[in-house]
């Protein structure tokens, strides 16, 4: 009786139609996702083509994202190596076939290239890795070679059980025989291997109850050397000459197929075989390894570990504490909260930037909670808002196990190298190294500087240009002749959009067109943008430019501001891409013209240099806390200037990376007037992000002070009141407290206070802050000693903090963007500060009437003003009230988005 015919192509169908299925189910968990693999081939043999057209044709079929890597036939083993790293470090590729042979006319060691291939995508199961796991018999934790697997396959289709079955493998190549055996051995048959060599070949075969031959020889395997009923499997592929066909030649197998289906009870033929099931197979892998890749980096699902603290007493400096710790390799961390290999930029081995691109990957997943940290009115004894922030986000992650993210700005080494110090936390609630967050970090801030002080140069150099030359030599100038014309620039183009004038060639420009466009006639009295620089140099924050006798006594005076007050900073802070970034930079306004227009950097012609300095800047910087939570420290805005808080794109990330159970905890800087208020006006207002839960820092010493305590001088030892028991006083302080709840509670967020205790405090006058807080409305009020103690210190607030968040919210901004520009300031004076009205002074008053006129006016408010009372007086403590708040004068950063309101002296 003839062999019953088991058919390859029927098989792979089945094979096929699977794997779609499969496909379908990983684009339901991932709207974006689609397996992928790249065939890389060096050289142009005609076999390996058609062998590569088959692949790129099944995994189109099924859905796989297929791409043919060629490389040349001069192609060296370094260019080939180096193409192999590319494919292993892109996370959207999860298979890569090397096509053997390597057609190269360079020596080429096909076993280190095939080595190179990163084992998790080695789909031809051809790395050392992949061998030594199947040799161990380690198949759930490797890649089975495709011929082989297509094999075993195919013997499953006859029914046949291989437990207890004697094998006979007949080659031991790399690719099919040695593999097959080991296959055959972890499915339990008793497995012999032959060869060339075997004595008595036909008598091993003989034995064989599943017989796979891959030996090379047309033919070599006689009908009568098979047992009766034998499953055969034929690898074979071997041309003998056969005059009736047109090549003159035809296919057969390493087995004589007429004799042996006589003997045989399942047999595959040759073609149609082995061959379809080995493409099927290789599908089969990279639709494993892409399932394997989601599994892995399921968004929210993190396998992080933390670091143990060494608590000591009493609590060294923060300097000996940051040093005390190991920080983890930062790619480490990386790995653990999610992110891919090609999504981070390592700067040694504790800091990276973050990729963009990783928004885009993770679009579809939910947000995490979203809390900011924010504080009392701030006084010289220090709340504690960023250690707070950090001793958070230690509680959350280390002690509570969720996952967490800390979202803080970058420090300016002005305040760094001034009085305050580092803003990195403090005790055991860190960000680590410590040295490396406070002094210039990614150099972020430098390339903030770099571009703000170009647009200053461009500025001066512009207005000396147009001062000393005619419109025509102007025109020339900015339209120079290359290679015997003159072409426009897309940012002219635009700029003459702007002006109307619908004009392309630079020869068709009538002479009042020519100077419209080549004179911007900045009058210099009114320009606004200043040179910076990160340090706190006093003796340039006034001085006068143009001195050089090149300048020919254009000068003009001019000052220096401190990097992070730059608008450049607060567009960082406020971007949602590059693209977005490149839009706001462009809508910086610097000058205003002589006629009253509006001059940005667009019309300066450097708003495409500005985007191209800041496109590193742009990305989050990825650090850690002393116990191993994940942070980005990203952008550095001051808070009485501009909005003072980190970057839109840094919670964003971090709020898809935590998962819908996560928590992301971003702090906003001064006192809740300020910080957060701009935080829920401002950032959330461009971010679209709703936050969950504020958390308001607050100390026994700092309310005493607002209760009326007496003033503290840096260097001398603090008076009694704030290291003695004094209820009354702090009573009288908590009015401050109060009214920043209030403040909170405008917007329709939870509050929980967080008492930052010092040593000194006293149970009964801790008890006093929490009752208070709880009076007058928080959601809670706990005590924590995380400067000591680490997140530990901070567990109460922690579970404080995840019961608020699930407490029903309902946010709300504070006022309508539409509203007149006074009546806006106004909301924010009588509500925020508890103001009876505003006055705004001569100054103030023209620049309502010009932004209004220029279309600013429905920008949000970024009030300027200080940072140590709810008034515009510093040394007014407490709750003051009865007062009129003094607007002198009202500025544009229309790049960020924001007007920003002077008050007082500030």
């Amino acid at each position: 009786m003839s062999a019953q015919i088991i058919s390859g192509k029927e098989v792979s169908a089945q094979v096929r139609e699977r794997l779609k299925k499969d496909v379908e189910k990983m684009k339901l968990q991932d709207l974006n996702f689609r397996p992928g693999l790249v065939v890389l081939q060096v050289g142009d043999r005609d076999d390996s083509n058609l062998y590569i057209s088959m692949k790129l044709k099944a995994a189109a079929e099924i859905g796989i994202n297929a791409t043919h890597m060629r490389l040349p036939k001069t192609a060296t083993e370094e260019e080939v190596l180096h193409s192999i790293t590319e494919v292993n470090e892109n996370s959207s590729i999860h298979g890569l076939i090397v096509q053997l042979p390597l057609d190269s006319v360079h020596k080429i060691d096909t076993e280190k290239v095939t080595n190179a291939v990163a084992p998790e995508k080695d789909v031809d199961g051809l790395t050392s890795i992949n061998a030594g796991k199947l040799s161990r018999g380690d198949l759930g934790d490797c890649f089975i070679p495709c011929t082989p697997s297509g094999c075993m396959e195919l013997i499953r289709q006859t029914g046949v059980s291989v437990a207890g079955k004697r094998a006979v493998v007949l080659g031991r190549s790399k690719i099919v025989g040695a593999p097959m055996h080991d296959l055959l051995l972890w499915n339990h048959a008793t497995v012999t291997t032959c060869h060339s060599k075997t004595t008595d070949l036909a008598g091993e075969v003989g034995k064989a109850d599943i017989l796979v031959v891959g030996i090379g020889r047309a033919e070599m395997v006689k009908g009568e050397w098979i047992k009766k009923g034998a499953v055969v499997i034929d690898c074979g592929i071997n041309h003998v000459p056969d005059d009736t066909k047109p090549s003159g030649k035809r296919v057969v197998g390493d087995v004589h197929y007429a004799s042996a289906k006589e003997q045989a009870g399942f047999i595959t033929p040759v073609p149609g075989g082995v061959g379809p099931m080995t493409v099927a197979m290789l599908m089969a892998n990279t639709v494993l390894s892409a399932k394997r890749f989601l599994d892995s980096h399921q968004p929210g699902k993190w396998s992080i570990s933390h670091t143990k603290l060494n608590l000591q007493k009493p609590v060294p400096s923060d300097i000996v504490i940051s040093r005390s710790c190991v920080p983890k390799p930062i790619d480490h961390l990386a790995r653990e909260v999610g992110l891919l290999c090609d999504e981070v930029e390592l700067y040694g081995k504790t800091k990276a930037k973050v990729q963009l691109s990783i928004i885009k990957r993770l679009q579809a997943q939910p947000d995490g909670k979203y809390v900011v940290v924010t504080g009392i009115t701030p006084t010289p004894l220090g709340e504690g808002k960023s250690t707070t922030t950090i001793g958070l986000v230690q509680a959350l992650g280390a002690h509570m196990k969720l996952n967490v993210f800390a979202c803080v700005r970058q420090p300016s080494q002005g305040p760094t190298f001034g009085i305050k110090g580092g803003a990195a936390g403090g005790g055991y609630s860190q960000v680590i190294p410590m040295e490396e967050f406070n002094l210039h970090l990614t150099g972020d801030i430098h390339a903030i500087t770099a571009a703000n002080n170009l647009v200053a140069a461009a500025i001066d150099a512009r207005m000396f240009h147009e001062s000393t030359q005619s419109d025509k030599a102007l025109y020339n100038r900015l339209v120079p002749l290359n290679g015997g014309q003159r072409k426009f620039s897309p940012i002219q183009i635009n700029r003459l959009k702007r002006l109307g004038i619908e004009k392309t060639d630079p020869s068709t420009l009538t002479e009042e067109e020519i100077t419209r466009f080549a004179r911007l006639d900045m009058e210099p009295s009114s320009v606004t943008w200043h040179r910076v620089l990160d340090t706190n140099d006093r003796f340039l924050r006034k001085i006068t430019i143009g001195q050089s006798p090149t300048e020919k006594g254009h000068t003009r005076e001019a000052q220096f501001d401190i990097t992070v007050a730059s608008e450049i900073m607060a567009v960082l802070a406020l971007t949602s891409s590059l693209e977005d970034m490149r839009q706001r930079l462009a809508k910086m306004v610097v000058a205003t013209s002589r006629s009253g227009q509006p001059i940005t950097t667009e019309d300066l012609g450097v708003s495409g240099a500005l985007a191209v300095l800041m496109k590193d800047a742009i990305k989050p910087n990825l650090m850690q806390t002393l116990e191993g939570t994940p942070v980005f420290v990203h952008a550095g805005p001051f808070a009485n200037i501009a909005h003072g808080n980190s970057s839109i794109l840094a919670d964003k990330i971090a709020l898809k990376l935590v998962g819908p159970e996560g928590f992301v905890v971003t702090e906003a800087g001064f006192g809740a007037d300020i910080g957060m208020e701009k935080f829920f006006n401002i950032k959330c207002r461009y971010s679209g992000l709703r936050p969950h839960v504020v958390v308001l820092v607050a100390t026994v010493r700092a309310l005493k002070m607002h209760g009326g305590g007496p003033t503290v001088t840096a260097g001398m030892p603090l008076p009694k009141e704030y290291i003695e028991e004094n209820l009354e006083l702090l009573e009288k302080g908590c009015s401050n407290m109060r009214k920043q709840i209030e403040n909170a509670q405008h917007f329709g967020v939870p509050v929980v206070v967080a008492v930052n205790g010092f040593k000194a405090d006293t149970e009964a006058e801790l008890d006093l802050v929490c009752s208070v807080a709880k009076a007058a409305g928080a959601f809670d009020a706990v005590r924590c000693s995380h400067w000591a103690e680490g997140g530990a210190g901070a567990v109460a607030l922690g579970q404080a903090v995840q019961k608020a968040s699930e407490a029903p919210s309902n946010f709300k901004f504070l006022y309508n963007l539409e509203l007149p520009i006074a009546d806006k300031i106004r909301i924010i004076a009588q509500k925020i500060y508890g103001a009876d009205d505003i006055e705004l002074l001569p100054e103030a008053q023209h620049k309502v009437e010009l932004y209004t006129k220029q279309g600013f006016s429905n920008l949000p408010m970024c009030m300027a003003k200080t940072h140590l009372s709810l008034s515009h007086e510093a040394d007014k403590k407490g709750v003051p009230t009865g007062f009129i708040l003094p607007i002198r004068d009202i500025r544009a950063s229309v790049g960020a988005g924001f007007l920003f309101p002077l008050v007082g002296t500030v």
